[in-house]
């Protein structure tokens, strides 16, 4: 006996990634059922060595189910999910709709697993962005350490946070400049191949964008609420893995020293930090790896009390959905009844 777990979005990048990771880790699930809109009926996706046939989410009876991941965008969470939820079946949301909403807790498990507990008051569980997953998860041994203040933040996010479409633009973007075909933009405000491009999500009135605001927003949801943070996320021509720059100011100083040792002492943490050639992380060497990798940790010389340091992560499967299978395993071991 087992759980019973439907993935809606199961063709689209986020949902397979999902599905391999079920597979990879052995979650203990009986059945699982692909769901995604209705033209993809029919089609196939794998889960381990075995293929689903897709179904369609919008007249599936999710009662038949104990968890469902959803990876299909804020409009199908918006209206899903809660008829999900109320059919009994726990929903662990990667879109952004459900993070900010009171009730709903905003997890990473390594770092305030405990806010789980409340997730029955919806039966909905939000899986924060990936950006700020992966910054907490810097944060959260710096923070343990000495209470952080402030947090200044540069993303370089790649195409794949914004689905395979967008993948597919930087890579007929870029074959096509190398046979002189002019590029055609439809996934992105500006060129994306051989550019970098300082606007993720809509602008809001302040200047900001919204995922600079889900940074600062979620950050002090899950961590603190009592952290400023200031963020600047810029898109760059990576197909995976979201880079960060991150200056850390705390209350009192931190040497570099002690800051490795916490991290190194993290769950989920890699820290790779030579100061030679090669003795960091780049975003193409994390590509299917689960760990958040530090590197570059060094104290910043205006500040007493501030570190900076460089933290790479693979945006699909740490910042999408091996945090959400995380959640679902916290919930098996910890709150829902034994199969």
């Amino acid at each position: 006996m087992g759980y019973k777990i439907a993935v809606v979005g199961a063709t689209g990048n986020v949902g397979r990634e999902m599905l391999n990771t079920l597979a990879e880790r052995n979650f203990p699930a009986e059945e699982i059922f692909a769901l995604a809109s209705s033209r993809s009926i029919g089609r196939t996706v794998s889960y381990g060595d075995d293929d689903l046939i897709v179904q369609d989410a919008a007249r599936f009876d999710f009662s038949q189910t104990d968890i469902a991941l959803f990876a299909a965008g804020g409009e199908t969470s918006k209206n899903m999910a809660p008829k999900a939820a109320e059919a009994g079946c726990v929903v662990i949301d990667n879109s952004s709709y459900w993070r900010m909403e009171p009730g709903v807790p905003l997890i990473v498990p390594e770092v305030n697993g405990d806010a789980l507990a409340g997730y029955a008051r919806k039966n909905i569980i939000a899986n924060p962005n990936c950006s700020t997953i992966q910054m907490v998860m810097a944060l959260k041994p710096l923070h343990n350490l000495q209470p952080i203040k402030r947090v200044i933040v540069s993303t370089y996010q790649a195409v794949s946070g914004a689905g395979r479409a967008a993948m597919d633009e930087l890579f007929n973007q870029t074959r096509g400049i190398y046979v002189n075909d002019l590029p055609t933009r439809e996934q992105f405000t500006k060129q994306i191949a051989f550019n970098v491009i300082p606007h993720i999500d809509e602008f809001m009135d302040d200047g900001a964008t919204r995922e600079e605001w889900k940074m600062m927003a979620e950050t002090r949801k899950i961590l603190d609420p009592n952290v400023a943070v200031h963020a600047t996320c810029v898109r760059v021509p990576v197909f995976v893995g979201h880079s960060e720059s991150i200056n850390i100011e705390f209350e009192m100083p931190v040497t570099v020293e002690e800051a490795r040792k916490a991290l190194k002492a993290f769950p989920g943490v890699s820290v790779i930090d030579y100061r030679r050639d090669e003795g960091y992380v780049t975003p193409q060497e994390v590509a299917g790896e689960d760990n958040v990798f530090i590197s570059r940790i060094r104290k910043d010389p205006s500040n007493a009390n501030t570190l900076s340091l460089w933290c790479v992560s693979d945006n699909l499967r740490k910042g999408a959905a091996l945090n959400a299978v995380q959640i679902a395993e916290l919930l098996v071991s910890d709150y829902l009844p034994k199969k």
